[in-house]
Parts: structure tokens; sequence; C-alpha cells
């Protein structure tokens, strides 16, 4: 049996020891007894050096050292090791492929006290290796103890092993709170299982997980919640098998702040774009309130309602006073239906009547946003008595309202109320910035709306006063006449007609249109029109007339043209002179259904100045129809003027129809839907 060597024990035990990786490297280990001769020899050292065991066994350490370098600092090393001291250094190797290679060694006698014998026990390494795991060691401590990243280092169960200062000051907790305790134990008010799925992941693949975020409150700041960007990368070992996680973690509360203020900005002014281009185009009253609640669904409120003042609604001034509350008319709701909160609603076109102490005749008063953010909250108990329906809307879901008036030109016109019923909170500072840009944007639009019609309304009446209100044309002319005021949408015109009874029992059937709209063009016209009569009754010649009217359109402040066509006709004979000035052609139906538009000059319009007028003589049979109207009759967007003229005259194939029959139905068959411009007709029957 041999006997028990402890020195073989302590041997063995070193060998398992250094046999494996110390950190990164791979460490040699060498046996050898008092006389330098190697007893030992494990497989890194024959990974090292190329030598197989039975190859060194028996020999020389000195054998080891290369030829070609300095042998006496390897000898030195062991002597120094063998006499009973440790000692490190590097020497230069002898490789068993001929190339010599630089070792980094440790060397520490180990003594037998039962045997007297002394066995010296070497353990080398590639010292290039070892500088570099040197090297690296020093820059992750570095880096662990003074980076501003936190950093953790987890086992395979995802308890904390190591946290550096980083970590610990951003969740407020030393590191001995953190070791052997898992996330979910140290901070509940994180979304730790969202996390720990997340390491569970990097463990089980292999794959690291970057830029996962953390959010939530630690107690370095449990009173506001904060961000953060999570890596998660696996540690492994030389067997590739894993044995924990390191977690590396960075606040970005302040850069997602940015961003989302930055993202919410860019939603900001698209909206506000959008609103420059949908709201308010078609100077319609409740079209425009529509508008306004449509977009603002579902990007600013899930529900919307729009209310004007009544009296801005029928038509009248707005007037300043709230004084016993407001009167407010439903314009625009959104979603019109589909919806729990806009169901409870009042409907379109409903009156409602508010006191002076509810939330919306406040906002009014104040002319700025009010804001209930929680909605049914105690605190806003007093602010939501009179609102529509709140216990309602409570109940369907509503959380948060922002009442926003409509103010334009230091006119109160109404109030916009945006309900939220997401789960996302509750309005912000920036939700009642933005409700009240709207609707600004759509109050602007609204005024304009208001003033344009009053505008549209005085410029009818002026219009219309200034037409002949009874017209008695001499024996043998029969006349009817229309006029048709552009549609709310389109300006009204300067367009007008007339017959004027003249010496030796002629007429004179004139019409004319000034090129303008609103006021200013109805007030010319009737200039015009007065100063046609003045002239007719001197008797003068149609160019003279027109020339006369030229003078007219001379003394205006601001030149204007106006397009006119004179008729001067005699009944007893059927005698006609027509002279135009830029105006579209009459038309002539004969009494056997012949229909054409007479081939005159067309002359330039009135205000060119200094042009010849050139009238024309026709004779006309007794029954015959003369049809005189402005370009707004034949004119369609679309559509081509050489086939309108051609359905005009297919129109008037039967002329021996009653005048009011004729007039109406060129109407009805040429201007079916709104007009876009004013329409004058005249239709005489001469003789007959």
């Amino acid at each position: 049996m041999n006997e028990h060597n402890p020195v073989h024990d302590l041997i063995s035990s070193a060998a398992q020891a250094a046999g494996g990786w110390l950190g990164a490297l791979p460490v040699a280990l060498v046996a050898t007894s008092a006389d330098g001769t190697i007893v030992r020899w494990n497989q890194l050292a024959q990974e090292l050096l190329g030598h197989a065991p039975q190859q060194m066994l028996g020999r020389n350490i000195a054998d080891l050292l290369h030829p070609g370098a300095d042998r006496s600092l390897g000898r030195s090393l062991w002597e120094a090791a063998a006499m009973g001291r440790g000692v490190m250094g590097t020497v230069t190797a002898w490789h068993r492929d001929g190339h010599p290679l630089e070792v980094e060694i440790w060397a520490a006698p180990v003594s037998d006290r039962g045997h007297g014998t002394a066995t010296v026990l070497v353990f080398a390494a590639d010292a290039h290796a070892a500088r570099r795991i040197r090297g690296s060691s020093a820059v992750w401590d570095g880096l662990f103890a003074r980076s501003p990243v936190g950093i953790a280092i987890l086992d395979t169960q995802l308890r904390f092993l190591q946290v550096n200062a980083a970590l610990e000051a951003m969740n407020g907790l030393p590191e001995s709170a953190h070791v052997g305790r898992r996330l979910a134990q140290i901070l509940p008010e994180v979304n730790a299982q969202e996390m720990e799925d997340a390491m569970r992941q990097v463990l089980e693949t292999g794959h690291p997980v970057l830029d996962r975020r953390r959010v939530g409150r630690t107690p370095s700041e449990p009173d506001h919640d904060r961000v953060w960007s999570c890596s998660y990368v696996r540690v492994e070992d030389p067997a590739r098998m894993p044995i924990g996680v390191i977690a590396s973690l960075v606040d970005i509360t302040e850069q997602q702040r940015d961003h989302v203020e930055a993202e919410a900005g860019r939603r900001r002014l698209a909206m506000l774009s959008e609103a420059s281009m949908r709201v308010g185009s078609s100077l319609d009253l409740e079209r425009t309130a529509q508008e306004l609640a449509d977009l603002a669904v579902p990007r600013l409120a899930d529900a919307v309602t729009v209310d004007v003042l009544d009296a801005l609604a029928r038509g009248d001034d707005p007037g300043m006073g709230l004084t016993g509350g407001v009167a407010l008319r439903r314009l625009g709701k959104a979603p019109l239906s589909g919806s729990e909160v806009t169901d409870i609603l009042d409907p379109l076109g409903r009156t409602l009547i508010f006191p002076t102490v509810a939330p919306y005749t406040q906002a009014l008063a104040a002319r700025q946003p009010y804001l209930i953010a929680r909605l049914g909250e105690e605190a806003a108990a007093p602010a939501t008595r009179h609102a529509s329906g709140a216990a309602h809307l409570v109940s369907v879901g509503v959380h948060s309202v922002i009442m926003a008036p409509l103010v334009a030109r230091e006119s109160v016109l109404g109030v916009a109320t945006f309900y939220r019923t997401r789960p996302v909170g509750p309005f912000g500072a920036e939700d009642v910035t933005l409700a009240g840009e709207l609707t600004a944007r759509a109050a602007l639009s609204i005024d304009n709306a208001r003033l344009y019609h009053r505008e549209h309304e005085t410029a009818v009446i002026l219009q219309r006063s200034m037409l002949p209100q009874h017209i008695t044309p001499p024996p043998g002319i029969a006349v009817a006449h229309r006029y048709l005021p552009a549609s709310d949408v389109n300006e009204v015109g300067g367009d007008w007609y007339d017959v004027l009874s003249l010496a030796g029992g002629k007429a004179g059937l004139l019409i004319g249109d000034v090129m303008g709209h609103g006021i200013a063009a109805a007030a010319v016209m009737g200039r015009l029109s007065a100063s046609v009569r003045a002239l007719a009754r001197l008797d003068l010649s149609p160019v003279r007339l027109l020339h006369h009217l030229e003078s007219t359109l001379a003394d205006l402040a601001e030149p204007m043209l106006a397009s006119f066509l004179y008729i001067v006709c005699d009944p007893a004979t059927g005698h006609c002179t027509v002279t135009r000035a830029g105006h579209p052609p009459p038309a002539l139906a004969l009494p056997d259904g012949t229909v054409h538009l007479l081939d005159t000059p067309p002359g330039v319009p009135l205000g060119v100045g200094e042009v010849a007028f050139t009238p024309t003589e026709i004779e006309v049979p007794p029954g015959s129809l003369l049809v005189l109207y402005t370009d707004g009759l034949i004119e369609a967007r679309g559509r081509d003027i050489d086939e309108r003229l051609a359905e005009l005259t297919r129109l008037l194939a039967d002329p021996q129809r009653q005048l009011d029959h004729v007039c109406d139905s060129l109407i009805t068959h040429l201007v079916p839907a709104a007009a876009d411009d004013d329409i004058a007709l005249l239709v005489a029957r001469v003789g007959g």
C-alpha cells in the first residue's frame, strides 16, 4: 500500500484550483522538487508551453527557459522560492514549437514536515494575457465605482449580488438593502415584473435586451415618477452556462419629458394648422361650429359641444352683457351618435339657459377657459352644480371637462366644451392651452361669418331697394323680370334691370352688371340706375347715354367697371336699336319658335373709357320675345359657355308661353342649385 503523502494532496488541491479560470485567465501549475526536478505538469501547462506531461516530468525546470534570453532571472526566482520565499516575476520560456513566450510566474515553497522535503509550486500564465486581464479588471473596477450609469450584478435567481454607487443613488437604497433581494422586493412602485421578465429572457436566450423602460417611483424621489433606460447582458462561465445578469440603468426622465413635450408640440402645431384649413372656410355659422367639434374629437377630447349665443344664432348683435345668465344655442356636437356622452347631451339646435353662477357663464364672463380637472370630486362639486347633466356625465365615464369661450374682436360669441372619458388622466395645462387656441381660431371664423352675413343681408336689402319696384311699360310692350341674389356663401353683386318709357311711345329695355360684390357694388348699381332714368328723359341717343354713364363711373373715388345692354324699341313698328357695352348678347325668340342670339358688336364695359360704342338696328316681328340677362344666368363652374347659351335658346323655343312661365323656366333649368353670382333677367314681348 502506498504511503499517504500530504504534499501530493496539497499539489492536487492547488492544481484543481489553478486548473480553472481565475477571472478570465488560464493558469498553468508546475511543481518541482527541491533540486528543481519537475514532479507535476498539468494540462494547462501543456496548453501554455506545448509540452506533454510525460515529456517534462523528471526534467529540470531550468530547461524551460529560452536559450536566447537572459536565464539568470529565471534561476534566481526559482532559487528564491526554493529558499522558502514566495516570488513573482516575468521570464521568457521555451515553447515546444521553438518560439519564445513571455510568461508571468508566481512561485512558493511547500514543506512536508513529516519527510523534511520541500516542493516548489509554480503558477504560470501568458504575460500578455495577464496584463490584459489586469487592465480590464482595472477598467471594470473604475467603471463600476465611478460611472454615472447605474450598474448591478444579479444571480440566476435575479437576486442582487452587487450594485454601484450610481444605482444606490438612483434607487435611494444602500447596497446592503439590495444584496440577496430581488427588484420586486425592494422597489414595488416600479414596473419590476416587466423588468424581471426581460432579465429572464436574457438568461434563457443569451441575447441582450436594450433600452427597456423602467417607470415608477423610488425612495430617492418618492413623490415623482422617473423613467430609466435599462439594458441587460448575460454573464457566462467558461462552458457558456449562464451565471447571472449585468444590468445598466440610465435616468432619462428629463429627455423623456422633453420628447413628450416636443411630440405634444408637434401634434399641437399640426392640429392648429389643420384648424386653419378646415374650420371657417364656409363662412357658415352652423358649419363652422360643427367643424370645430369634429376637429377636436378624438385628438383632444372624447366629446365636444359648441354653443353660440342665442342672439348671434338669430342674426342679432351678440351684445356684451351676461347679467342674469346666458342663453346659448347648440350648433356643434361630436360625435353626433354612437357615444354615451353625446347621447345624454342636449341635441343640436336646442337653446340652453344658464344662470350667472354656472361654469358656462363664468367662462364667458372671464373670457378664459374654465377647467374642471376631476369632475365629480368634492372640490369640483360647486363648479359642476350647473354643468349640463353633471351627474349623468360622471355616470357615463366623463372625468374631466374644459369650457373654452369663443371670443373674437372683444366680443363674446359662445363656448366650446371638451369632455374626456379615456383613462389617460385629466385635462392638463397644455390641453387647456390647445383648447383655447382652437376656440380662438373658431371664434374668429364665427365672427367673420356673422359680419359677412350682416353685410350680405345689408347688400341684398340695398340691392332690392334700388331695383325698380313697379315697372309700367308703354303700350305694345309686355315684360316680366326676375332678380336672384347670390347664395349666402357668395357676395351680392350689382346686377339690375329697368324698363323706361321714352318719347314717341318707345320703350327703353336695359340691364347691367357692376363688376364687383357687396355693398359697394350695390351702391354703384343704384347710382347708374338713377343716372339712366335721368338721362333717358333727355331723349339722348344710346351712344351718348352710354358715354354719360362712363362719366358717372369716372367720378367714383374707386374706379369700377360695369357691363350694360340698352335696347330702344318701338312697339308700333318693331324697330329696335341694340347697343352693348361688354354685356352678353340678348336672345330673340320669333313667333314661329326660331331662337337666336342677336349678332351685335359686343363693345367694352363702361369705365374703360375712350372707346366708341356701335349700335345695331334690327326689326322685330310682332309677338317676338327679347330676353336680356346677366352672366350669372349662363355661367357655371365646369360648363362651357357655348353649351349654356345653346341651352338658353332651346328653353325659349316656345315664345307663346306666359312671360312669367318663361322666366321661371329659365331660372329653374339653368340655375337648379344655389347661385354663384347674382342673376337679373328681363323678358319683353314686343307687339302682338
